[in-house]
């Protein structure tokens, strides 16, 4: 379904809209597109937007785990739930969670206003950077969705806004593996930023594929005056025995971080004197007070995961007398795309495990 503000433009070219995408919503007035409960997914670009096939989704990790939790774990069922998601408010924005996940496409058609563009052509293969929740998107088909990865195989287009960011799939990464590195492109970007030499770091979901890049990224940064401590729910998993096997943390702690108390019982082990950095990387809610309190006063506890509740996080920290810096989970950072990609590429053992997971052949 395709939700439009009047058919009758389809005939003309359009005009610029606002470089924000405010003039694609249409309920309720006055809100970004983000914010906006239904949006207008016409594929038609205005002047500054840029029209885009769409070849694959990757909802982002608490979406999909809500998702499948919801349908049973049945493909199938996922993917209408999907279309009916798009269907309804022009967008994949999953009114349980309020997140998305990004796509990969090419572009098809850049509006008259930015054809002077250098950084992408008609025809370019790229990954959008910004969230479908904010995304017009009309859908076609969905035709596969894997249940391990939260990657859906749709044809479709899309829009993005003039303030929309991209980038170009690399050539030396199968396209699979870097959608997957770049929809978690913030953590290990944001940890780049944050974590110093000889600090301690706690990266609560380690074994994810945005706790595997905040590890290596922590490794680096602290070097080797540092500790780098891993949280997992199994340590048997294959994230958790390539953060083990190749030493990216110091310590690994198994506990179900929904369980506050669990956890405090692995601290005089595993973090005797907690830490500088806490990086929350899971994807189910109930583990803001978990975050918390593995971190020192004065600390920060940076909550990359969108299933966070920062009401639960505020009062959480609040009624343990907690004072730490918390911050919102904002995906963008200046450079991260890059900085994601590049990590894979320096780890070795982190790029094979990628491909291995994500890659549908297996290899580039």
């Amino acid at each position: 379904m395709t939700h439009t503000l009047d058919d009758a433009h389809l005939a003309v070219p359009l005009g610029s809209g606002c470089r924000l995408g405010s003039h694609r919503v249409l309920e309720p007035k006055g809100v970004l597109p983000q914010a906006a409960w239904r949006i207008d997914n016409t594929p038609q670009p205005y002047a500054n937007e840029i029209l885009c096939t769409v070849e694959s989704l990757n909802i982002d990790s608490a979406s999909f785990a809500q998702m499948r939790e919801h349908c049973e774990h049945d493909a199938v069922a996922i993917g209408a739930h999907i279309v009916a998601t798009v269907d309804e408010r022009g967008k994949q924005h999953n009114p349980r969670t309020g997140s998305g996940g990004m796509f990969v496409g090419r572009v098809l058609e850049i509006g008259s206003a930015l054809v002077a563009r250098e950084d992408v052509a008609p025809g370019d293969r790229i990954a959008s950077l910004v969230s479908l929740t904010l995304t017009p998107l009309q859908l076609d088909a969905v035709d596969e969705v894997d249940l391990a990865t939260g990657q859906v195989r749709v044809r479709g287009k899309a829009i993005l806004f003039e303030s929309g960011i991209y980038a170009r799939l690399p050539d030396d990464l199968p396209a699979d593996v870097a959608l997957a590195v770049l929809d978690v492109a913030g953590a290990p970007a944001q940890v780049r930023r944050l974590a110093r030499e000889g600090q301690t770091v706690c990266v609560i979901g380690a074994d994810g594929k945005s706790g595997l890049l905040a590890c290596a990224q922590a490794r680096e940064r602290v070097g080797p005056l540092g500790r780098v401590i891993g949280i997992v729910p199994d340590a048997q998993t294959a994230g958790a025995k390539v953060l083990v096997d190749n030493a990216y943390v110091d310590h690994l702690a198994v506990a179900d971080a929904r369980d506050a108390l669990a956890v405090m019982q692995l601290l005089p082990a595993a973090l005797p004197e907690l830490a500088d950095l806490v990086v929350n990387c899971v994807n189910v809610p109930g583990t803001e007070l978990a975050s918390i309190v593995c971190c020192k006063d004065d600390g920060t506890v940076y909550f990359f995961s969108m299933a966070t509740s920062f009401t639960a996080a505020a009062l959480g920290a609040e009624g343990i007398g907690k004072d730490v810096n918390m911050m919102v989970g904002n995906g963008y950072a200046k450079g991260h795309a890059t900085v994601a990609l590049q990590t894979l590429r320096d780890h070795p053992p982190l790029r094979e495990y990628f491909i291995s997971r994500y890659s549908r052949a297996g290899q580039p």
